[in-house]
């Protein structure tokens, strides 16, 4: 089941690499509207699946479970935000220190042990996502600076989510979980997407639904479907792939440009990656 596991966390940041490009296709729709999609698409769907299992929808840890799910909604936001503020390459680099924050946090919370070796492989995949990058701008002026605050607060918001979930996952299915991650943000979005609804183009509202069921229902199935049989330090290690994706995905369909840069750092976040998985489970040294 681990392998499998594996797998689907891989498939899942190959998948995720399309973030930037819907995006930066509907970056004309309000963050608070695209958030509302988002949230509300899996969270519809997933309600009438729950019904149909006559599932008790808020059984255990339900307080806990609603905060992560308040802290999610607020870290969507930012990440939206962060995209539409300053440049991709700004907000890719500060977005991807969450895996760093996971295994801390992993370390604090759940007792995962990580070896020295482990954060080594971190970190390299880190530095490669840096070089991948380090051709775009990095400006902390005017806008650029509040957008690279609310990637790192988005960051750091996510990992707290995930390492809440991860904590439950073996008491709730996936299902259950993506629903209750996004039923907050559906409420607190709701006003906006109504007051900005009647000047949203009808194909940005198809991309929007269709985005809400990508991000929100397919690639979060994979995540924590993963999850539940992985370390969430592992897991969120592999989801550097993700970086590689969206670069490929810009380079076939925007006609970006591969440089150097971009080749090196991918493929240290390829091999750091594989090499991640590999590793045997060793105590924290």
């Amino acid at each position: 089941m681990k392998q499998k596991a594996l797998y689907a966390i891989i498939l899942c940041a190959i998948l995720a690499g399309n973030n930037g490009l819907l995006i930066k296709y509907m970056s004309s729709m309000p963050a608070s509207a695209l958030a509302f999609l988002r949230t509300a698409v899996p969270a519809g769907i997933l309600f009438f699946w729950l019904c149909r299992q006559d599932t008790n929808l808020f059984r255990g840890a339900n307080k806990k479970m609603l905060i992560a799910s308040g802290l999610n909604a607020l870290r969507m936001y930012l990440y939206l935000q962060a995209f539409m503020l300053t440049s991709i390459g700004n907000a890719v680099i500060i977005l991807y220190t969450w895996p760093i924050f996971v295994t801390i946090l992993g370390i604090l919370f759940l007792k995962e042990r990580v070896s020295k070796k482990h954060f080594f492989l971190i970190g390299i995949a880190f530095l490669g996502l840096i070089i991948s990058s380090s051709g775009k701008s990095f400006s902390f002026e005017n806008q650029d600076l509040l957008g690279m605050l609310a990637a790192l607060t988005s960051a750091f918001g996510y990992a707290i989510t995930v390492i809440i979930f991860k904590s439950e996952s073996n008491n709730y299915h996936r299902n259950e979980i993506i629903f209750l991650q996004n039923i907050v943000g559906v409420f607190i979005f709701m006003p906006f997407f109504w007051m900005y609804f009647p000047v949203i183009e009808t194909a940005h509202l198809a991309m929007g639904i269709f985005y809400g069921f990508l991000i929100g229902i397919v690639i979060f199935s994979l995540f924590f479907f993963g999850l539940k049989y992985l370390d969430a330090s592992l897991a969120s290690s592999l989801m550097y792939i993700e970086a590689v994706s969206a670069i490929a995905l810009a380079y076939v369909v925007l006609d970006e440009s591969l440089t150097q840069e971009m080749l090196l750092g991918g493929g240290m976040i390829l091999i750091s990656s594989f090499l991640i998985n590999r590793m045997p489970k060793t105590a924290a040294a």
